[in-house]
């Protein structure tokens, strides 16, 4: 009966994070209508009620002359003072109320600017003490390396890779990855990007992010991910965080490895970032690997774990190549003449499709480094009416391994570094193989793939299944490259293929099992081990260095929101990035779920953001009443009553749309 009961409780840790959540927000409000009701009182204004949350009073209590209340809507707060009521605005140019000298339209202007600036300026001084508290206990920051790169993206064409490490954008300091996507998305036109390379040379370019584009791109980017660090992850909540997939070779290594393992050591080879391990694995793809950890509780001796290879899985269908989405600058195809818009037909001859299998010419043309090589072309003709021409290139790929820069998102190219190309492949297919998994089934050459279902194996533990959202997926012109990458995942078993075929109406659906690659095609990536990702930690030695850190991030918050303001005025930033109430609670919530020292520096944040926002020109907010202050003190008399009223119900009308607004992004977008 106990266990019956106890299985109804809710869980500890989410019962103290949520209302971790409820006193942090309530705090950054309650710090704000503190700032106007202190300085109300400090200039003798009557304050009626002091109220957390609007709508239905819930509980209250008076001292004094005051109402203390809580309300039913947790999205805010006032203070209500005796001249001054949102709900009717007519009270701020009412003579009579004017004659009561303890009223707040009895007091002089600058005593109102005073009163109506407090719960800003209270916000930017408790953000500021948020920050520093959070920088004196310490916070976790994702590192400044690259982690991954976009095939054609602005990145990939200036030569930026992983294990780079950015240090400077437009001229500001670059500490951690979160600066990178902050400095990206509220810059506007090209920017200027310094970095380091994995080898240590130094570089500077100038690059023009991606814009947004619908439901892909929803910020300005510039194509890089996260960097991963030489950690297993210490704890093991959920498949996203799985430390090692199960079916993969890391699970199937004979000694295992276990939470919390740090990789120092590949063969004979001492790794110091994750690119270094990467690249070893790739070019011992074929082979079985010896990885050295260093294991907890067992000093400083490493531990050997050998992880063996990984064949390529395969549907049995060869599909059809697109034409070249992106060229390097300075790459050998640069400098050959090849363009985008092209598309490959032949190597040395072969040509792709009948001789070559598109998803091959990474490795195929990585194989060929250091020799000169031909590659034909089929180029469209220059004016109305002209076919395409044949052109050939003589060419010497560089050294790098292939499939290095991964179609690790949706909608990610296929690269060949070594000549710096990067390519669609068309979901038509272009042959079945006759010994293949597919062969016996009904697919022909010249269907066309529209969606994409991947079946995960039966025998997979709970805490490590993918989540449904993320197994189907369209294919369209820009996707089979991703599919494809994602089919090699080991939890999945088969895949259910939408295809059309001709002229019929009706798709139809195809379940092909994966299996291996007959010949020597093995992966070159983590073959099933995965960490972390990479953080430093960012703490203050000393109260003053905490101020100056605090400071420095205040200033910056405050910036960032007009640039932010900026960028969706512009379209450099979607609406789609907004967060409204639901979502601000729900990132509250996972900063809670983190590190104390997190959810302060997010309070911080929104503190910052809360004063900003409230200090535009804008009817009902603080801003919008200073707008009215500054007109009486030049004209030296009030303003007109209609337009008071009409301005504050307008404004009134303009907030309560935007909260709909984004409520309905928070439900429905995100």
């Amino acid at each position: 009966m106990d266990n019956f009961l106890l299985a109804f409780l809710p869980d500890l840790d989410v019962v103290l994070n949520i209302l971790k959540v409820a006193v942090g927000l309530g705090l950054v409000i309650f710090f704000h209508e503190l700032g106007h009701f202190a300085v109300a009182k400090w200039c003798d204004v009557n304050v009626e009620r002091f109220s957390i949350g609007f709508g239905p009073i819930l509980l209250s209590r008076k001292w004094g002359e005051t109402e203390y209340a809580l309300s039913a809507v947790p999205f805010g707060g006032y203070v209500k003072m005796l001249g001054q009521d949102d709900s009717d605005p007519s009270q701020l140019t009412s003579e009579e109320i004017a004659e009561d000298p303890r009223s707040y339209t009895a007091k002089t202007v600058p005593q109102r600017m005073a009163i109506i600036s407090a719960g800003v300026t209270m916000n930017i001084i408790t953000g500021l003490m948020f920050f520093v508290i959070a920088f004196l206990w310490g916070v976790h920051r994702l590192d400044s390396e690259i982690g991954a790169v976009k095939p054609g993206s602005p990145a990939w064409e200036n030569g930026i890779r992983p294990g780079d490490r950015l240090i400077e954008i437009d001229g500001s300091p670059i500490n951690g990855f979160e600066d990178i996507m902050r400095a990206v998305a509220l810059s506007h036109g090209a920017i200027d990007v310094r970095g380091v390379h994995a080898d240590g040379s130094k570089y500077s370019v100038t690059l023009s992010p991606m814009k947004p584009d619908g439901d892909k791109k929803t910020r300005r980017q510039i194509g890089v991910g996260f960097p991963m660090s030489l950690e297993i992850p210490a704890e093991q909540k959920d498949a996203d965080s799985a430390a090692i997939v199960p079916g993969s070779p890391a699970a199937l290594a004979a000694d295992g490895f276990q939470p919390g393992d740090r990789i120092r050591q590949v063969g004979d080879e001492t790794v110091e970032s994750f690119s270094q391990l990467e690249a070893y694995l790739a070019e011992h793809r074929s082979e079985p690997v010896d990885v050295y950890v260093k294991r907890r509780g067992e000093g400083q001796e490493l531990v050997k774990v050998t992880i063996p290879p990984r064949k390529y899985r395969v549907l049995g269908l060869q599909m059809d190549i697109g034409k070249i989405d992106a060229v390097r600058p300075g790459s050998p195809a640069h400098q050959a003449g090849i363009k985008k818009g092209d598309k490959l037909t032949a190597i040395n001859g072969q040509k792709i499709g009948d001789d070559l299998d598109p998803m091959r010419l990474p490795e195929i043309l990585s194989e060929l480094s250091g020799e000169e090589v031909t590659i034909s072309v089929s180029r469209e003709g220059q004016g109305q009416g002209r076919a395409p021409e044949t052109i050939d290139f003589s060419l010497t790929p560089e050294s790098f391994d292939d499939w290095i820069e991964y179609p690790e998102l949706s909608g990610w190219p296929l690269s060949i570094t070594s000549i710096g190309v990067a390519y669609h492949v068309i979901p038509t297919v272009f042959r079945v193989d006759p010994n293949g998994p597919a062969a016996d089934l009904d697919v022909s050459a010249l269907d066309t793939i529209e969606e994409v279902a991947l079946n995960q194996r039966d025998d997979v533990p709970d805490a490590f299944r993918l989540p449904e959202s993320s197994l189907e997926f369209p294919i369209g012109e820009d996707n089979w490259a991703f599919a494809f990458w994602t089919m090699q995942d080991p939890r999945i078993e088969s895949v259910t293929l939408k295809l059309k075929s001709g002229s019929d109406t009706e798709p139809k659906q195809v379940q092909v099992m994966l299996t291996e690659a007959a010949d020597d095609w093995f992966l070159p990536n983590d073959r099933g081990l995965k960490t972390q990702f990479k953080r430093i930690d960012l703490k203050a030695d000393s109260v003053g260095d905490a101020v100056t850190l605090g400071w420095l991030h205040t200033t910056n918050s405050i910036k960032d929101i007009y640039l932010t303001l900026r960028g969706l005025i512009a379209g450099d930033i979607s609406f789609k990035e907004l967060h409204g109430p639901i979502g601000i609670a729900q990132m509250a919530y996972a900063q809670a779920d983190v590190k104390l020292s997190q959810f302060i520096l997010f309070l911080g944040l929104i503190s910052v953001n809360l004063a900003v926002i409230n200090f535009l020109p804008i009817p009902v907010l603080d801003g919008g009443h200073m707008v009215f202050l500054i007109w009486e003190a030049l004209t030296r008399r009030k303003p007109n009553e209609q337009v008071v009223v009409a301005a504050t119900y307008c404004g009134l009308a303009f907030v309560l749309g935007l909260m709909v607004f984004v409520i309905y992004i928070d439900l429905f977008v995100h």
